[in-house]
């Protein structure tokens, strides 16, 4: 199964940067349709993308993700600033307990891999949350520009989850994939939820 480990913000948190999405997408109108905004259901900061994982590793997984649960204690984080990755991605950034959300991702990305997980160890953990892929060329540099500004609320990180995404098999073009959390555990405890 397709597996990532991740931590989702809270239901005011998404309300909020939804909010602030409208009046960016309000503001400057994708006319020809090349962008692909992310739906708020599927928001989250991705700690450990794990790619295809076989079922017989998901015990050994499950332990070491809860050790690197109990390591970390919850923080708080808050939607700040945005920016791109070249003309392809659009993303709202996070400020507050980064140093504590970086060791979660190390910390989750190392337990995979002692669980027998295969992961590419190219890129180096980032905080962001996307907002919007685009499909063909897009100038992303004003959107990025009208987000820089935006400063969410406070709230918790509490847990870290283990999320399913199942990739769309009906070949319908702009079909998303759906996201199903396997497990989660919360910060600073041993148990699983």
């Amino acid at each position: 199964m397709r597996l990532f480990a991740a931590v989702i913000p809270p239901g005011p948190a998404i309300d909020e940067l939804a909010a602030e999405v409208a009046q960016l997408r309000a503001a400057l109108p994708d006319r020809h349709g090349r962008l692909r905004w992310t739906e708020p259901a599927m928001w989250h900061f991705t700690l450990a993308f794990l790619g295809e994982v076989e079922e017989t590793l998901l015990p050994e997984l499950g332990e070491r993700l809860a050790r690197a649960a109990h390591r970390h204690p919850a923080h708080e984080l808050r939607f700040a600033g945005g920016g791109r990755f070249g003309d392809r991605i659009l993303w709202v950034g996070a400020t507050g307990s980064l140093e504590t959300l970086g060791g979660l991702a190390r910390s989750t990305a190392a337990g995979a891999r002692r669980a027998g997980v295969r992961m590419d160890d190219a890129r180096p953990f980032r905080p962001h949350l996307t907002l919007a892929r685009a499909t063909g060329h897009v100038n992303l540099r004003p959107y990025a520009e009208e987000l820089a500004e935006f400063r969410g609320r406070r709230w918790p990180v509490e847990r870290l989850e283990l999320v399913r995404s199942r990739l769309p098999a009906s070949g319908v073009p702009g079909e998303r994939p759906r996201y199903e959390t396997v497990a989660a555990w919360p910060l600073g405890t041993r148990r699983a939820q």
